[in-house]
């Protein structure tokens, strides 16, 4: 087993390098990201309606559908349906952004680090390196807007680009690791 305080490097440089990628595709390919989300054709009403509400998510028509006579049950599935994520006042610190996202990278970057410490060796075969913790790190990154497309109706498009975004996190941090690992 190795120490995982021996994967350091590799940890700060595989969350750096998830983060230059991710700030290229959401920021500097306009064609990646930015389509991503609608624009509603009278959004004023909806704005204004959500004036008072705090900050939260929220699920609108809010019932239980279990108590509903099936006529009315029926006439709401004919209307819309919306999850929204409110941030009110709209204040958005773009510097704390990104500082979470580092320290989300660098939390991945460590579980990953923690996975390849239990189960490589050092000397280990870059190809293996890179198999195990390239794996692991398309896992951490790739799959968590799945639920969101099945369970709330996400678009499978933007869900796509995450995944593919994932996949290019995961192998970013397998090449860095497989780089800068002991012995390899």
């Amino acid at each position: 087993m190795i120490p995982l305080s021996s994967l350091w490097l590799p940890i700060l440089l595989s969350a750096v390098f998830v983060f230059i990628a991710s700030n290229v595709l959401w920021m500097a390919l306009p064609f990646w990201h930015r389509s991503d989300y609608g624009k509603l054709s009278d959004e004023r009403p909806l704005l204004d309606a959500l004036g008072a509400a705090k900050s939260g998510q929220y699920l609108a028509p809010y019932v239980n559908w279990n108590k509903l006579p099936p006529e009315e049950r029926d006439a709401m599935m004919q209307k819309p349906m919306a999850l929204v994520l409110v941030r009110n006042p709209a204040k958005f610190s773009f510097p704390s952004a990104l500082a979470g996202w580092i320290v989300y990278s660098l939390v991945i970057s460590t579980l990953v680090a923690y996975v390849a410490a239990a189960t490589l060796r050092p000397g280990t075969a870059h190809a293996e390196v890179f198999r195990v913790v390239g794996t692991t790190g398309i896992l951490a990154y790739a799959f968590g807007s799945v639920g969101d497309s099945i369970w709330y109706g996400k678009p499978w498009s933007v869900t796509a680009k995450v995944i593919v975004d994932g996949i290019l996190y995961g192998l970013l941090t397998g090449a860095t690791f497989a780089w800068l690992f002991p012995g390899a």
